[in-house]
């Protein structure tokens, strides 16, 4: 194992800029963002939670594609050129397990055997993921009911747990051990393994939040969708789309084109399953034209389509961010309970629905 004090921080996150342009959770007037870090700037290691997740780094809310000519007579040969990406290592420092594990789930969706999005790849492949275990989790977070956890190691290159007046380190991939390298990270002291393990197994025991989604594996994806419940669950919904933008999971995107006189960018930018735009028809018909239905795909997106196709669990990494920050209140946990009870999934006369 490793260790640094907290008070050479600093020097290690000079010593670490040589080699990478790093990232990391920042205090603002509202709380905390992850993001890239300016010259000078520390990691605030002291934090609870971003507000929206680090998918940002492999997942820009707004991505220049890039940029055009339609004047064909005075830029020739260059109707199209694509926007320099900065090929330093980077490191992302302090990111939560749960968030490391959400960025292993985009993976899924922008780099596989049939499909790889090129924008995505050349931002994740040179990340070096710098996990910071949670002492304390709050009380939305259910993560270990979702394949990590506090302490989980999945997903990282190495984890630090903070231990008072310093941080002990594991080095998971090679990844992880040539940022400590370059950091100038030393060996711990004996005895360090077992602090970690303690401080690991109080952290996992602290969390109260579980929630179980066995029968919603179990079964049919129609008995779930004609399920009678979900007018009423999203009764209070106003699909304002807060849950989708704070989510580290969701991946959906628009492609825009902003052009002015004969020149323009073409962008990606985040989307939304609950805008009624998103699912509207060039014919004009929308299939989910109403507000519930809407919320029914996103959950049963979550809960039971990528579930089924990818064999993975279901799309939440248990972080809470979409329960803190829901302005009316809707929790993901009491969707999960609803689905997962057979009893919900009946018909008015008391039939299962299949």
């Amino acid at each position: 194992m490793i260790s640094i004090k907290k008070s050479d921080m600093p020097g290690a996150m000079a010593k670490a800029r040589e080699t990478y342009t790093l990232a990391g959770p920042v205090k603002d007037k509202e709380g905390h963002v992850f993001r890239q870090l300016g010259n000078g700037e520390i990691p605030d290691l002291t934090y609870e939670q971003t507000r929206m997740s680090p998918k940002s780094l492999v997942f820009p809310q707004l991505d220049p594609m890039f940029s055009y000519s339609l004047d064909h007579q005075t830029n020739p040969g260059s109707l199209l050129n694509e926007f320099s990406q900065d090929k330093q290592l980077r490191a992302a420092v302090g990111i939560r397990p749960y968030d490391a594990k959400a960025l292993a789930m985009l993976k899924m969706n922008f780099d596989t055997p049939e499909y790889t999005d090129p924008y995505f790849i050349r931002k994740n492949e040179p990340l070096t993921l710098i996990g910071l275990a949670e002492n304390f989790p709050n009380k939305t977070n259910f993560s270990t009911s979702c394949g990590t956890g506090p302490f989980d190691e999945t997903h990282l290159d190495m984890i630090l747990a903070d231990t008072g007046d310093a941080f002990l380190g594991k080095i998971l991939t090679p990844k992880g051990d040539a940022f400590a390298r370059a950091a100038g990270f030393t060996l711990a002291d004996p005895g360090a393994e077992e602090l970690f393990e303690k401080l690991k197994s109080t952290a996992e025991e602290s969390i109260s939040s579980q929630v179980i989604f066995d029968h919603i594996q179990a079964a049919e994806t129609l008995e779930l969708y004609d399920a009678p419940f979900w007018e009423e669950a999203a009764f209070s919904c106003i699909n304002c789309s807060t849950c989708t933008f704070v989510c580290p999971t969701c991946w959906c995107f628009d492609i825009q084109d902003e052009t002015a006189g004969s020149k323009g960018v073409r962008l990606r930018l985040w989307d939304s399953c609950m805008s009624d735009l998103y699912s509207a028809h060039a014919s004009g018909h929308n299939p989910r034209a109403e507000g519930w239905k809407r919320f029914r795909n996103r959950f049963m997106h979550k809960l039971k389509y990528f579930p089924d196709k990818y064999g993975q669990g279901i799309m939440c990494v248990g972080c809470g961010r979409c329960v803190s920050a829901c302005p009316v209140n809707i929790d993901i946990r009491n969707i999960i309970k609803a689905l997962n009870s057979p009893l919900n999934c009946r018909s008015n006369n008391g039939e299962v629905l299949r």
